[in-house]
């Protein structure tokens, strides 16, 4: 199972290297054609922006380590390993039955934005959007799987101290 988790790790960095590539190079593409040719192209700034929403949202989902998500902890490490699994364990729940919850009014609005297209490439929005479902989904079984661990009693330095896969 490690080894399929660490396999899917790392397609997930491979996609999220490819969508910077692609958005630097559209990059690229803007300041030459801008400050150069003096033409600027509408279609990278387009580029730009919709790889920008997909790395956001697809590196927030699968790469991420907790860790590396903001929290605000100050009571939560003010408080003994018992206490501190019985915080982590409610957030987990609470984050996973959030994110489960807003599940069909996502999917709704998803759904709802096939009607329109970008401006200038004409992809459709319910496609630019749905990287937000892969965020959801990735959520959910992140702190699922938190809190399953949590409840069987696994050691809190192990959440401490380990990668997000």
């Amino acid at each position: 199972m490690r080894a399929v988790l660490h396999f899917l790790h790392k397609r997930a960095e491979n996609v999220l290297v490819i969508l910077m590539a692609v958005m630097f190079a559209a990059f690229i593409v803007q300041i030459g054609s801008r400050y150069v040719f003096n033409a600027p192209v509408d279609w990278a700034y387009e580029v730009i922006l919709d790889t920008w929403l997909w790395a956001v949202f697809w590196g927030a989902a699968f790469l991420l380590d907790d860790r590396d998500h903001v929290k605000f902890d100050v009571i939560y490490n003010a408080g003994r390993e018992r206490t501190r699994r019985i915080y982590a364990l409610i957030s987990a729940v609470l984050l996973a039955g959030g994110f489960l919850a807003s599940a069909p009014a996502t999917w709704d609005y998803i759904s709802f934005k096939a009607i329109r297209s970008s401006d200038m490439l004409g992809i459709r929005l319910d496609f630019l959007f749905s990287v937000y479902l892969a965020f959801l989904a990735g959520m959910v079984v992140r702190y699922l799987i938190r809190a399953v661990r949590l409840a069987q009693g696994t050691p809190m330095s192990a959440f401490e101290r380990e990668d997000s896969l």
